[in-house]
């Protein structure tokens, strides 16, 4: 009974604490980081839902529990129903919720793009001909099928994360967590990715969690987790949350540059709506403002 009642949501933790054991060159304990303090999430089957936060903040550390890479020590985690204090459900954690990682490099395994995509159902002892239809709907999925004959080493880094993506969806997931997946790529490579996983969680309805310090890249977010020294301090809508620019700076972050440049222009007197999140929403709002006025 309790476990039904906390398996609703897709992602249910409450008072979740990680600390790291800091020790000096000779080994000797030289200090505790808290890295989570008593954070609580509640994520839905099909969200997209980014989490916040400058280095440091704890947003990788909660990305490592979300796919039980790093063992619960205190508070609750509950992933697709599965308690994630219990060792015992790493395997099926781990099929539940697919990990993407910020160097595609680090994930790439084989010479040729279809065989680095096929890799992991392979693992999971999927049958042959199964496999290459996951492959081929993986790569479709993120846009790279033409180049599953490719070398990976041939690639931009945009293309291998991409196919670093189809990997894990080649796994079948119900959820994708990405940890800072854009950081090491260009503009036009972020872009890339960023398309990619949101046509996985639109089209496909994949539950997303996108871990980033870009805040840009939380606008088209069903949720953001604002995350500061390993607590949870906002939570809400990105237009709730990017409205509130002065509250994001106390955190050292600031909001989208169109939200910021909205913010400003109010400060100067102009009539602008609050929640100004995207170039077009306030192009828009200023050719409102200049009919009215003319």
């Amino acid at each position: 009974m309790h476990k039904g009642k906390d398996a609703m949501g897709f992602i249910k933790a409450r008072g979740l604490k990680f600390e790291y054991i800091q020790r000096d060159v000779d080994g000797n304990v030289d200090g505790v980081l808290t890295a989570l303090d008593k954070v609580d999430l509640d994520i839905q089957p099909g969200q997209f839902v980014a989490v916040l936060g400058h280095n440091g903040s704890g947003k990788s550390t909660l990305a490592k529990h979300l796919n039980m890479l790093l063992q619960v020590e205190e508070g609750t985690l509950w992933i697709d129903g599965k308690d994630a204090r219990d060792s015992a459900n790493v395997w099926d954690v781990r099929q539940s919720a697919g990990m993407v990682f910020q160097n595609p490099d680090n994930q790439i395994v084989a010479s040729v793009v279809e065989e680095d995509v096929a890799f992991g159902p392979e693992n999971l002892g999927v049958p042959t001909g199964e496999i290459w239809k996951r492959v081929e709907k993986s790569l479709q999925s993120v846009g790279m099928a033409a180049y599953r004959k490719h070398s990976p080493n041939k690639l931009s880094g945009g293309q291998k994360q991409r196919v670093a993506i189809a990997g894990v969806m080649a796994m079948e997931p119900k959820c994708i967590v990405l940890d800072e997946p854009t950081a090491m790529l260009d503009p036009h490579g972020r872009q890339e990715v960023l398309e990619a996983v949101e046509a996985l969680n639109q089209e496909k309805g994949i539950t997303v969690i996108l871990i980033t310090h870009n805040m840009e890249e939380a606008v088209h977010a069903d949720k953001a987790y604002v995350m500061d020294q390993g607590h949870v301090v906002m939570q809400g809508t990105p237009r709730e949350i990017f409205s509130q620019v002065e509250t994001l700076k106390n955190y050292r972050l600031d909001a989208p540059q169109a939200a910021l440049l909205a913010h400003e222009l109010r400060k100067e007197g102009l009539d602008l709506p609050e929640g100004i999140l995207t170039r077009q929403e306030l192009a828009e709002a200023l050719c409102r403002l200049y009919d009215f006025g003319g």
